[in-house]
């Protein structure tokens, strides 16, 4: 570990020194890269650089009582650096491991976010809603911009689908723990007996892909269809046709966009979302030829996984993947998921080391 720590920090006083190449300050592109690369560098140089400091006042310390003959005071100063010191090196060292796990390529990507009402019927749209709902409140906490790329309403204001964008520094290493099944346990307003019913909700949090990533050939691959949008209540509605309808010949997956008047904008979106589609069906494959990989993940992030519970007469939520349990469901659902996901991201974590200790 600590041979790759000296590469690393003789690769960041490179990349240093190269950011004040007049050469490379003029080239955009190249300066932009580097500087990604100087910034994800950085916080590992300098737990690196804590650590070097904590490993050398041990040393020291060690060398001091080794050569005996100190004076009592001195000497039990001296065993208070010794003890301080060897935890700092012990706290630095686990963290650098941390750190240093592989970082998983989508993580700084944009996201595209898509939620569908699975069984229970009306109830299950309108819990559709409600995550659509948190997942925007907790975006706007994190300062991250979303937008609306396709909508299917319910009378009652529910949604049986929904996709939606959502573009801010590190959203998917945030969001991509929420792929799955959600489970909401309430009492319907529509039901008289006051019998608490049980509704699924899909999420699938998809890492949005640039068209070098996947590329689709639309004059073989593509069958594209446009309609009449439409939509509950009368929504949506216009008289020109232009919804878009896409499937992708090959595997004849389906993807329809109608949320904006501009047919252009319609395919724009629908393009998009079937490229991110395409290339989490991509990333799913390989991950499956890995069988460590899936080991160490923390759930599969598949869509058929029940992945959580929302019940409301007891005003808790509960992840079923690491065992944790909150009694604050209404904060949770006005957008503080922090806690959660913090705990989702350190035992992903744990299960990495883990499995790269095996």
């Amino acid at each position: 570990m600590f041979e790759r720590l000296l590469e690393l920090e003789k690769k960041f006083e490179q990349i240093n020194n190269d950011l004040m190449d007049p050469e490379i300050i003029s080239d955009n592109k190249q300066y932009a890269a580097l500087m990604k690369e100087y910034k994800n560098l950085t916080p590992i140089i300098e737990k690196f650089r804590e650590y070097k400091k904590a490993k050398d006042s041990l040393d020291e310390a060690n060398e001091l009582l080794d050569a005996g003959g100190l004076e009592k005071d001195f000497k039990e100063m001296v065993q208070t650096q010794l003890e301080e010191s060897k935890e700092q090196t012990a706290k630095c060292e686990e963290e650098l491991k941390i750190m240093l796990l592989p970082k998983d390529p989508n993580d700084d990507k944009n996201v595209i976010i898509e939620i569908r009402g699975g069984a229970g019927g009306e109830e299950a749209s309108l819990f559709a809603n409600s995550l659509y709902r948190m997942y925007t409140m907790y975006a706007d906490s994190k300062g991250w911009k979303h937008e609306v790329m396709n909508a299917n309403e319910t009378e009652l204001g529910g949604y049986k689908e929904i996709s939606f964008s959502v573009e801010g520094e590190g959203a998917y290493s945030r969001l991509k723990y929420e792929s799955g099944v959600h489970r909401v346990q309430r009492v319907p307003e529509t039901e008289s007996q006051g019998r608490v019913h049980t509704s699924t909700v899909t999420v699938a949090v998809l890492p949005e892909a640039e068209e070098v990533e996947f590329e689709i050939n639309e004059a073989t691959d593509l069958k594209i269809d446009v309609f009449r949008a439409s939509g509950a209540g009368g929504q949506h509605i216009n008289k020109t046709e232009s919804a878009v309808r896409i499937t992708y010949l090959p595997t004849g997956l389906v993807v329809e966009c109608q949320d904006e008047r501009s047919q252009f904008k319609n395919k724009e979106r629908a393009l998009k979302i079937l490229r991110s589609r395409l290339y989490e069906e991509q990333l799913r494959a390989q991950e499956n030829e890995i069988a460590a990989q899936r080991r160490s993940q923390v759930g599969t992030g598949d869509r058929s996984e029940r992945i959580r519970t929302y019940n409301f007469p007891e005003g808790r939520v509960s992840d079923h993947r690491i065992g944790l349990t909150i009694y604050r469901l209404e904060q949770f659902l006005n957008g503080n998921i922090d806690e959660v996901i913090d705990a989702l991201a350190t035992a992903d974590q744990a299960a990495k080391l883990s499995a790269q200790s095996e």
